[in-house]
């Protein structure tokens, strides 16, 4: 079955699938499960979801399928495989439909794979159009597939707001007093900075701060005016919410001597997952089972587990092969080892929790 799962993993990072065009992917993985034991299908959303039983206590292992945008050469280098998804996410989702092809379902359970679209983008589309299907069902149990090192559990990710700020400055000349349109741009974004430290003081680790960053700043002139456009974002921690602060950014903008324009997204707040939880323990087991020490994680970025985790309330985790470091550089690769043993360890996790209830 080695070459079977390495065959998969390499097919599907073959094919391009960036946010907003996954279709062919969906298809092939939707395929594939079709061929090894699931009932699948492509959903209305794109996502690729496939089934292993029929029981009332369903474990649903969600990853993404979309991938980062850019098309590094997909190549073969001993048993590292580069290529754009090999590690952020397909990756962990082949783990996923590997691992659960090899288990047997017993009665009263069901297993469910998918692999949604648009998780890169804020949208996150396939993960709420799955809650939106399922709406009043929630699974009993949810995976995520995020990179993490095989022997390493994911328990939390942090929050996120995104802000649009455009601001249009009436020139002074050069050479007088005025504060010209850019540095106007400039203070705003110092002013959010110093907004943020306050914020801050007293918090201790990466996971506890609201941490702000300047994704793009531009300036044009516009006749008598100068028009300057920044874009922020912000990872927050779980005790702050998006909405909460976007209140704080528009009071802070309010008090900005120029006109401001704030248009704020992607409002996702921050989840922290249960350690004492039959699915964590599962994966304990198999982690060392395994000869490993399993080790637990917090992610400063977002995944779906941000999108569903509130609405369905049920005990979850991350979980997939693949260093995170790698995630949308041009040198992103999987050891094919670390995958293969990613799947053992999922398959003994899944059997140890399925036989503990």
């Amino acid at each position: 079955m080695t070459q079977h799962f390495t065959e998969l993993l390499e097919k599907l990072v073959a094919i391009p699938s960036p946010s907003g065009a996954e279709r062919a992917a969906s298809e092939f993985l939707a395929g594939w499960m079709a061929d090894n034991g699931f009932t699948a299908a492509v959903d209305d959303a794109g996502n690729a979801i496939g089934t292993k039983g029929t029981g009332e206590n369903e474990v649903i292992l969600l990853g993404h399928i979309d991938t980062f945008p850019g098309n590094p050469p997909v190549r073969r280098a001993g048993d590292l495989l580069y290529g754009r998804g090999s590690v952020d996410a397909k990756g962990p989702l082949a783990t996923f439909a590997a691992a659960v092809s090899q288990v047997p379902v017993p009665p009263g359970w069901r297993l469910t794979v998918v692999g949604a679209v648009e998780e890169e983008s804020a949208t996150s589309k396939g993960a709420r159009h799955l809650l939106v299907q399922r709406d009043g069902h929630p699974p009993k149990f949810c995976i995520i597939g995020e990179p993490s090192r095989w022997n390493r559990i994911t328990l939390g990710y942090k929050g996120r707001l995104l802000l649009h700020a455009g601001l249009r400055v009436p020139f002074s000349h050069s050479a007088g007093q005025g504060v010209l349109p850019a540095e106007q741009g400039v203070h705003l974004w110092q002013a959010i900075v110093a907004h943020c430290e306050r914020v801050n003081a007293g918090r201790t680790g990466a996971f506890n701060r609201l941490d702000p960053s300047l994704r793009a700043i531009n300036s044009r002139d516009e006749g008598a005016f100068g028009a300057v456009e920044l874009s922020i974002g912000f990872r927050l921690p779980v005790d702050i919410d998006p909405h909460a602060l976007e209140a704080d950014l528009r009071a802070l903008a309010a008090s900005h001597p120029a006109e401001i324009d704030l248009q704020f997204s992607g409002h996702e707040v921050a989840h922290r997952a249960e350690k004492s939880t039959p699915l964590v323990r599962a994966f304990l087991r198999a982690i060392r089972a395994a000869g490993e020490t399993p080790r637990f994680v917090v992610k400063t970025g977002t995944s779906d587990m941000n999108v569903v985790a509130p609405v369905w309330q049920c005990p979850i985790l991350a979980y997939g092969p693949g260093d995170s470091a790698l995630d949308h550089t041009p040198d992103e690769h999987i050891d094919l080892n670390e995958y293969l043993q990613a799947i053992e360890v999922l398959k003994m996790a899944l059997e140890n929790l399925m036989a503990a209830q």
